[in-house]
């Protein structure tokens, strides 16, 4: 439930709405606007008597939220989030940014080859992983804390931000150490020890959808780490599980609007895990964009027949520079724009 404030409402008018939230056994947090301020109350489990919070000095209306999710909804925010990154970059505003580089971090040469790679194309932050859980316990499960150690070497060489995967609570505050943004892997989508902790790590949380996973039980999902206190939280999506096997899952371009009127949060899309085939990720990267996405996830690798992992999904080099000019100009199009690299000319 909101309580709206009217505009002229006096602090001690909002801190009564805030005792008497309290006094229900309820949690309230204010939210000051340009105009008005609004008193959210989360920690209910059904709908909130709000008659007693109508008639207190300053309301001008109580609002009922009507999805289970409270905080990712546009009912508790009708703006959408804007984060800022270091470098002046930002994801959910006017401008597209492209995350892009391998699946996994295999060692030092290829990390730079292909940072170098993707940052003279046009990408603005690095992704790899250093941790990689995988179907199989006998697949290459990445190089963990060494893998971390070569995405900071990138970053320091290329200038590039850095978003890669964190897989158990214990290792979140070792890849916050590198990272400019957290992710949250598809299979992690509802570990819910893991999305708690990465709330309360203090850097932005790239969270994707899981493999079999709803619209609601995304944005579910995301409640938790904006009920630990991080609202910069930026959801994905990257394929759901079908029946058909023509493709690795079934990219789901229509969630993206879908994300955008129920929630305020950025929503970016992965269509290498989201098709599984480097020949129909390019097409899909570029519908993606038109749909409104917030940024890009893709993979692109040196050598992606000698890649440990993906390589089937993975972009050659020469591809993704093909492909930034053809996403430039849907971006413009539609009246956006590819975010250029920290420090690039533009």
């Amino acid at each position: 439930m909101l309580v709206v404030m009217r505009h002229d409402a006096r602090p001690s008018d909002i801190r009564a709405v805030v005792e008497a939230i309290e006094h229900m056994g309820y949690q309230a947090h204010p939210m000051p606007g340009r105009q008005r301020t609004t008193v959210g109350v989360v920690g209910n489990e059904g709908r909130v008597d709000g008659s007693r919070l109508i008639a207190l000095e300053g309301v001008q209306e109580v609002i009922h939220v009507t999805h289970p999710y409270k905080r990712v909804s546009r009912e508790w925010q009708a703006e959408s989030t804007v984060i800022r990154l270091p470098g002046g970059l930002t994801i959910g505003g006017e401008d597209v940014q492209i995350m892009a580089g391998p699946c996994s971090v295999e060692g030092e040469a290829q990390l730079l080859q292909a940072a170098h790679a993707v940052k003279e194309a046009g990408a603005t932050i690095l992704r790899a992983g250093a941790f990689k859980p995988r179907s199989s316990p006998y697949s290459f499960q990445g190089l963990g804390r060494e893998g971390l150690d070569l995405l900071a070497l990138a970053r320091r060489e290329t200038g590039l931000l850095i978003v890669t995967e964190a897989v158990d609570p214990e290792g979140v505050d070792w890849v916050a150490e590198v990272a400019d943004i957290i992710q949250i892997g598809a299979r992690n989508m509802q570990n819910y020890s893991l999305l708690r902790r990465a709330g309360r790590a203090g850097k932005p949380v790239l969270l994707k959808r899981g493999i079999a996973a709803t619209i609601q039980e995304l944005l579910l999902a995301a409640e938790y780490l904006l009920a630990e206190g991080n609202p910069d939280v930026i959801l994905c999506e990257r394929g759901i599980r079908s029946y058909d096997t023509q493709t690795r899952n079934l990219f789901d371009l229509s969630a993206i609007p879908i994300v955008h009127s129920l929630s305020h949060l950025p929503v970016i899309a992965d269509p290498s895990h989201g098709t599984g085939r480097r020949d129909m990720v390019p097409s899909m990267a570029r519908a993606a964009v038109a749909a409104g996405a917030d940024g890009l996830l893709l993979e692109v690798h040196p050598n992606p027949d000698q890649a440990l992992s993906d390589g089937a999904q993975s972009l050659r080099p020469e591809q993704f520079e093909r492909l930034m000019p053809e996403l430039r100009l849907i971006a413009e199009a539609i009246g956006r724009r590819i975010a250029e690299p920290v420090g690039a000319r533009t």
